[in-house]
């Protein structure tokens, strides 16, 4: 007779076959991703410089002193906070009203689908350039119908002028990145169990109840999980910015900080240490987000643990 296996046995060998199925993609992980970053963090101890990355001497933490004094970096620290908080936030709130509009029931929901899509599905350099037309002060169609319902009185530099830009950055990427936060919360949407709202209809509770009471609830690990991973993708952000407004104070990011030290500065050993506290920034940003939102979930029971 054959005994059955033990269950902490059965656990040990689903784990080990799970690393071993992971371990491919891991040491492709480290190559292409960790060394490189290794690599940086390295450099950053240096004054190595694009000219000659061999005779790098190590100076230690001269570098990262030196950017933290530097006031442009705080600017670029600044309107980083500022270009993340901002676009998450009408993301995540414009994601979740289209997501429900295409949750409901209609003729044609299948090809609207896809066509929400295409804003997202076009390169960030493609859509940047694109928009940089779209918003000249002189060529572009944006001030062309603006002036046509006189909405202003003259063309408006938006990339260019300095109370503007920032605002016209965080509008382009909400335009972008707002149909990847949909395609997330759609597929949360349609994971909610349907008993709950029988239930509640039984009850007699109204739509705007049921939202509250019972769709808002179930979909915050929804939320929270798309909030992170645009939260992610904004704090480094950099193809956006740099294609639509350069090197401008106004509008630069820590990413595009740590190109002009490394490109135009010609300084390997700076840009680097500022890639590296763009690194840490993100990574504790990104920590106390999760942290965050898991325990104010956890907090009123909808994650457990």
């Amino acid at each position: 007779m054959v005994r059955p296996a033990r269950p902490d046995r059965l656990a040990r060998r689903r784990a080990r076959t799970a690393w071993m199925l992971v371990a491919p993609m891991l040491a492709a992980l480290a190559a292409v991703a960790l060394w490189p970053l290794a690599r940086t963090i390295w450099f950053s101890f240096t004054d190595a410089t694009l000219f000659d990355l061999a005779a790098a001497r190590f100076i230690g933490f001269d570098n990262f002193a030196l950017l933290l004094a530097d006031t442009e970096w705080w600017r670029s620290l600044w309107n980083t906070l500022v270009f993340t908080a901002a676009s998450v936030t009408l993301e995540v709130c414009l994601g979740f009203a289209i997501a429900l509009a295409l949750h409901a029931q209609f003729p044609g929901r299948g090809p609207l689908r896809a066509a929400v899509l295409i804003p997202w599905a076009i390169p960030t350099v493609v859509s940047a350039k694109m928009w940089g037309w779209m918003l000249h002060d002189v060529y572009g169609v944006v001030n062309a119908a603006l002036l046509n319902i006189g909405a202003i009185a003259a063309p408006v530099a938006w990339t260019a002028s300095p109370s503007l830009a920032m605002a016209a950055l965080i509008a382009v990427d909400v335009w972008k990145t707002t149909p990847f936060v949909v395609l997330l919360l759609l597929a949360g949407l349609q994971m909610l169990p349907q008993d709950y709202y029988d239930a509640a209809e039984v009850d007699g509770a109204s739509p705007v109840m049921r939202f509250f009471r019972i769709t808002v609830p179930l979909m915050k690990p929804a939320l929270a999980v798309a909030a992170i991973f645009r939260t992610l993708d904004a704090m480094r952000i950099f193809d956006l910015v740099y294609v639509l407004t350069g090197s401008n104070r106004e509008t630069m990011t820590m990413a595009v900080y740590a190109r002009q030290q490394l490109i135009d500065f010609q300084d390997f050993g700076a840009g680097s240490a500022a890639s590296t506290l763009l690194v840490l920034v993100i990574a504790m940003v990104t920590a106390i987000f999760a942290t965050a939102a898991r325990l104010r979930l956890s907090g009123r029971g909808v994650l457990a643990g």
